[in-house]
């Protein structure tokens, strides 16, 4: 009754290569989430999320280049050049070694990651968007 648009048949590969990237990353998206410390229970440790950020970020970059497609061209450069800054910002913040002074501030630096990683979700959207079509 109900049946689900399936992508063009050229996409379906470079889309799921572009979830192998999104599975690498979501974890260390998760792993920031847990730096910040709830009302009950301290955060994780910022730079055990960093290092993990850096090393799935690794693995993500190496990924990439299956889902590059022409037609996602625009999609996929924005993707790669916000995991490069979020792994570049991550070994900056290691390699300052210094703890962020406040709540606010580590909100700010783990707001500032993940927002590197945002074209993701851009790109996740767009995939919809041509199921739609």
């Amino acid at each position: 009754m109900f049946r689900r648009k399936r992508l063009p048949a050229e996409l379906e590969s470079a889309f799921a290569a572009f979830h192998d990237v999104v599975d690498e990353l979501e974890p260390a998206k998760a792993g920031l989430a847990d730096v910040v410390p709830g009302s009950r229970l301290p955060g994780r440790p910022l730079r055990d999320a960093l290092t993990e950020l850096v090393t799935r970020a690794d693995r993500a970059a190496d990924l990439m280049p299956r889902w590059r497609r022409p037609e996602l061209e625009p999609l996929w450069s924005s993707c790669s050049a916000g995991l490069a800054a979020a792994r570049a910002d991550a070994q900056a913040m290691l390699r300052d070694a210094s703890e962020p002074a406040g709540f606010g501030e580590l909100l700010g630096s783990v707001e500032g990651l993940m927002d590197r990683l945002e074209p993701f979700a851009e790109a996740e959207a767009h995939f919809a968007q041509l199921r739609r079509r």
